[in-house]
């Protein structure tokens, strides 16, 4: 007999994987109101704090007043307009490649991109760390999905040796691991891609804006940008607007127009968003983003540091700071207690993460304080001890 809805939800919450929605009034700031209180926001993606940004607000309002509220259509129809064109030259320059389209979201990104580049008897070398929406793009794609250990390149030149002469092969790795927080080893990707003749994806959507001299990801700080074929990111993390980017060759970019269905059948990004992101990209390259930059790092060594020091385990050297915790049900428990206290840290629990890696995935932004920081990590460390963590 078939197993009902409510059935259904009932397992899911006796298993501790249960998902809700927490309300958050006001703006996307460090610190924020919930249910009445105000609360330190230590879960946002809003890296630099440019969601309530001055700039991008003016831009976004001035592009109503000017172009109205929705591009009408799909960029095939009639919703290409000259703002869309303006962020895609302003990306391609901004990642230093040839051309660039945007997309809705970074999930319509990785779900059209991979479909229009490989189909059946092709070939996908995903990390097994990587974003869903890269393995749902892969699914979608029917080309054979090959996963390799994490960060492994001995495994995945194994791997691209065995497959050797099968189609085309896409190698599709994050730049920054969500859940995390380290980095892909660029170097060694390039020389394999280069080696097996692949090409190469990376979806920075956590390095854009936050790593690199000047802020163009994780492949700029690692010195290849020229060297990775696709760049994915997104305008809804550092870059406090929304939707997303492939900056790649004209060639690829012809290719996705003709063949990415979920840029071919979606209404394109409205101009307040458009002119939000136009706005976030200059703001990047000016002292003000270094500086933001510069705050955003020194709080996340701060704040690694004093868990590390309270006996926490963590990865990666990132704004993503993870605390890991291992089950579910007291991952959420310490969850709800930290918010309690006046502190919104989200648990992440399968499938998101494997079995027994659950973790709180804390998450710095330059607009933290760091007696902000310092009173976190306090709370932390003490509900942690009280729940036999550390």
């Amino acid at each position: 007999m078939q197993q009902s809805i409510p059935d259904e939800l009932q397992h899911i919450r006796e298993q501790g994987l249960y998902r809700s929605l927490r309300s958050v009034q006001g703006r996307q700031s460090a610190k924020v109101e919930m249910a009445g209180r105000e609360t330190l926001l230590l879960c946002s993606n809003n890296y630099l704090g440019l969601a309530d940004h001055p700039a991008l607000a003016r831009a976004a309002v001035d592009a109503v007043e000017r172009l109205g509220t929705s591009s009408g259509a799909s960029r095939l129809v009639s919703g290409t307009m000259e703002i869309h064109e303006l962020l895609e030259s302003a990306v391609s320059a901004f990642k230093q490649t040839e051309a660039a389209l945007i997309f809705n979201s970074g999930y319509a990104a990785n779900s059209g991109i991979i479909p229009a580049v490989v189909g059946r008897g092709d070939v996908v070398f995903s990390d097994r760390l990587n974003h869903a929406s890269i393995v749902d793009g892969i699914l979608l794609s029917s080309a054979k999905l090959v996963r390799y250990p994490h960060n492994d390149i001995q495994a995945l030149d194994r791997l691209l040796d065995k497959y050797r002469g099968t189609g085309r092969c896409l190698i599709v790795t994050d730049g920054v691991f969500s859940m995390d927080g380290d980095i892909a080893l660029y170097a060694e990707l390039i020389s394999l891609k280069q080696h097996h003749d692949a090409l190469l994806m990376v979806d920075d959507a956590h390095g854009c804006g936050v790593l690199g001299t000047g802020g163009k990801g994780s492949a700029e700080m690692c010195g290849v940008i020229k060297d990775v074929d696709i760049h994915v990111g997104t305008f809804g993390k550092a870059l406090g607007s929304y939707g997303a980017y492939a900056a790649l060759s004209l060639d690829l970019r012809e290719l996705l127009i003709n063949r990415a269905r979920s840029f071919i059948f979606s209404t394109s990004l409205p101009p307040a968003v458009v002119a939000a992101s136009l706005a976030a990209l200059e703001l990047i390259g000016t002292e003000e983003g270094r500086e933001l930059r510069k705050k955003l790092h020194a709080n996340a060594s701060l704040f690694r540091g004093l868990l590390v020091e309270a006996g926490f385990h963590t990865y990666g050297t990132t704004q993503i700071v993870p605390i890991i915790t291992g089950d579910a049900t007291v991952t959420m428990e310490f969850s709800r207690q930290l918010l309690d206290e006046g502190l919104f840290v989200q648990g992440i629990r399968p499938p998101t993460v494997p079995q027994g890696a659950s973790r709180l995935r804390c998450t710095v932004m330059a607009t933290h304080s760091a007696d902000d920081l310092a009173w976190a990590a306090e709370r932390i460390a003490a509900i942690g001890k009280s729940l036999g963590i550390i």
